[in-house]
């Protein structure tokens, strides 16, 4: 059976201390609590890459265009124990876009270096393949996440 689909964005730039990373406190939703990157489901017929610049634009209040984001690679989440979570995540970088991010009711954005992401704060899976994506590479990973729905207990690439 297929996975449902998703996207994430990740928004890049160069700060005064280098690089930077867009990310978000998660208000609503799955992950609420969390440090995440913006994005969200796939819309019936939607691509990846129509559905992060429809998610960016609804979560952030930023436009980006479609041939701006470089597809980084996929991401399959398993959660055997909540089956319903599980999903297929479609990664984005970007780093042209127009408008400032601003807060809304799903998301709170910031900005960190990329020394300082807070991994701590984010999903179990992030800390094993974000920074090599914010690097300029690019992932191909399968997690599943333990009964307790945060702790990766298998990763196979």
């Amino acid at each position: 059976m297929a996975l449902p689909e998703v996207c994430v964005v990740y928004l890049m730039r160069t700060g005064a201390s280098g690089l930077e990373v867009l990310l978000g406190d998660k208000r609503t939703g799955l992950g609420r609590g969390k440090i995440v990157g913006i994005g969200g489901k796939l819309d019936r017929d939607e691509t990846p890459r129509h559905a992060a610049v429809r998610e960016v634009f609804e979560e952030i209040g930023v436009q980006v265009e479609a041939s701006d984001l470089r597809e980084a690679g996929v991401i399959d989440y398993h959660f055997p124990t909540r089956p319903a979570w599980s999903q297929r995540s479609t990664v984005f970088v970007c780093r042209r876009w127009l408008g400032e991010p601003v807060e809304t009711d799903e998301i709170t954005p910031r900005w960190y270096t990329l020394a300082d992401v807070p991994y701590a704060r984010m999903w179990d899976d992030a800390a094993r393949w974000l920074p090599g994506v914010l690097r300029g590479g690019t992932v191909d990973a399968r997690f599943t996440f333990g009964p307790d729905l945060s702790t990766v207990v298998l990763e196979a690439s």
